[in-house]
């Protein structure tokens, strides 16, 4: 078998894109449904695609009763999503970049990042001064660079973890 014959029949069995974007979201959703079934709990689950990313989101069947998957500042969910792609990894046989919402905690959070970024690109560029922001998870500087990106402005990570911030800057 020559090396291209090796790299097509490779190309055959290797699921595509979105193809893979849904099998990572079909694990990811298993073993939060086990999750939720072991710990007594009532949730939905909803399966997207975000971009290159599979999203995945348990809503609350009754309010108020999934807040401990959040805990303190989404810490929990942290874990939990960590642990969510570990899954999917193991099922799918590669590195699972998902996102995993409890309760709508994510989407607001994006939702108030959004606002606060707006407000930094602002005073960016009424100052011409760096605005540095509040330290943030990976997901939350990921929220600020993309609204900052769309603003035409440029920004960056800088500190260690849990300390990391965006800093927002016109050039």
């Amino acid at each position: 078998m020559s090396t291209d014959d090796t790299k097509d029949a490779e190309e055959t069995t290797r699921p595509s894109g979105a193809a893979l974007l849904e099998r990572e979201g079909d694990a990811a959703a298993d073993y939060l449904e086990g999750l939720l079934d072991i710990a007594d709990l009532d949730g939905d689950i909803d399966i997207g695609v975000d971009g290159s990313r599979a999203m995945v989101s348990v809503v609350e069947a009754v309010p108020g009763e999934l807040e401990h998957l959040v805990g303190e500042d989404g810490a929990v969910l942290d874990a939990l999503q960590e642990l969510t792609r570990l899954a999917a990894t193991r099922e799918t046989g590669e590195r699972s970049r998902l996102m995993l919402d409890v309760a709508g905690f994510r989407a607001a959070r994006k939702a108030e990042l959004e606002t606060q970024a707006t407000a930094a690109i602002a005073e960016a560029q009424r100052t011409g001064a760096p605005v540095r922001m509040e330290p943030m998870s990976p997901f939350e500087r990921k929220v600020v660079h993309d609204v900052v990106a769309a603003a035409g402005l440029v920004s960056e990570s800088e500190g260690e973890e849990p300390a990391r911030r965006v800093v927002i800057r016109t050039s």
